[in-house]
């Protein structure tokens, strides 16, 4: 792996700065991303909301925390020059870290199971990453805690070893405050935040930093049936990136107005949508974020300006939401989801199994907030 020396590095990496006309590393193309005005047929004509378009960055919204955890480490110490980097990942962290690898100089090695795809498998080997992938789900906690188990087992066997612990990491959140920066920038006010939660580190961050313009400001969270983040049971999960079969510390619970579970048949809708009337889609969160962020450009007032975060874009897809034989075979075509979610009045009311919404949020597991950011849990 080559080594870039600290000194060529000008800026702080994921600060908010204008992205350079020529690039001289690649982590000076990271942020700054580009937002799109969407409309139909999520809403109607004047009635739509913006698009941040975090697929724009080399290896999606991802490569913020990246660069960010590992540069922190390194401050700090916890990390020393040339260690090596494990964490547990379904896919887009692998690739920032894969990133942050090349630009700090660490081997990486990314601890995945058979739900990643082929394509992200060989572009993170492409990339100088090591691949190490889990067989069998945990009973309880599903593939994730088997991966950060298998984790703990090489951080056990590799003393110098570093986890940036996606999870629990407040770096994770403190990544996107750059993200917050850019959507004021660009928009200048925003009434309503819609973002797909898993580690929960995007939701977070973006939020606190958005309030501290916009205090007013709304947050509707989307998750995956059979998420447990939200208090519904732990079930088998489609879709990846969002969901979780854990309860990462990251999650800010105070900070949402609403959430919404969505099903994998209308992220395959939403997001066949996107591509085909506007030329930007991606994966399974951007179809859930933009049915949700339709539905709340139908139903608040005219007039409020309502942000959506799509963490990716569609490449790493092209085999599963693109793929018609693939969508047959698990029975996600020729279903339009419904105008309007159901609804819940407890997160825990029932079994959710299509696109549902619940205004009541709480930590399921009964955290304190002040014990998880001073960080307790991590």
């Amino acid at each position: 792996m080559h080594h870039i020396p600290l000194l060529d590095i000008a800026e702080p990496l994921g600060a908010h700065t204008r992205r350079p006309a020529v690039a001289r590393r690649p982590a000076q193309l990271v942020g700054n991303t580009p937002a799109l005005w969407i409309d139909k047929p999520f809403s109607p004509l004047g009635r739509g909301f913006y698009a941040k378009l975090e697929g724009a960055n080399p290896g999606g919204i991802k490569d913020r925390p990246g660069l960010h955890m590992v540069g922190e480490a390194r401050r700090r110490g916890e990390l020393a020059p040339g260690a090596p980097i494990v964490e547990s990942s379904s896919g887009t962290l692998g690739l920032g870290l894969a990133l942050a690898g090349l630009t700090y100089g660490h081997p990486v090695t990314v601890v995945t199971d058979p739900g990643m795809e082929p394509a992200i498998v060989r572009l993170l080997t492409s990339l100088g990453g090591q691949v190490d992938q889990v067989t069998r789900p945990h009973p309880e906690g599903g593939w994730q805690q088997a991966r950060r188990e298998r984790v703990a087992g090489l951080l056990a066997r590799t003393p110098d070893a570093y986890c940036p612990d996606q999870y629990h990491n407040p770096d994770n959140v403190a990544a996107y405050r750059p993200l917050a920066a850019e959507l004021i920038a660009q928009l200048g006010r925003i009434d309503v935040l819609v973002a797909a939660v898993g580690t929960g580190g995007h939701s977070a961050g973006v939020t606190a930093g958005l309030r501290e313009h916009c205090p007013g400001m709304r947050l509707i969270g989307v998750d995956s049936v059979g998420s447990t983040i939200f208090g519904q049971p732990a079930a088998a999960r489609l879709m990846r990136g969002l969901g979780s079969s854990i309860h990462p510390s990251n999650v800010d619970y105070d900070a949402f107005t609403e959430v919404h579970w969505v099903a994998p048949a209308e992220a395959v809708w939403a997001c066949r949508q996107l591509a085909r009337r506007h030329y930007a889609s991606g994966g399974w969160s951007v179809g859930a974020v933009a049915l949700v962020a339709g539905w709340a450009a139908r139903t608040y007032p005219p007039g409020t300006r309502i942000a959506a975060i799509f963490p990716d874009g569609p490449h790493r897809y092209l085999e599963t939401v693109y793929n018609d034989s693939w969508c047959h075979e698990h029975g996600l075509l020729g279903q339009a989801p419904p105008t309007e979610p159901g609804e819940i009045a407890a997160p825990d009311e029932c079994v959710v199994t299509a696109w549902t919404r619940c205004s009541q949020v709480r930590d399921p597991l009964g955290r304190d907030r002040a014990d998880l950011k001073a960080g307790v849990l991590r």
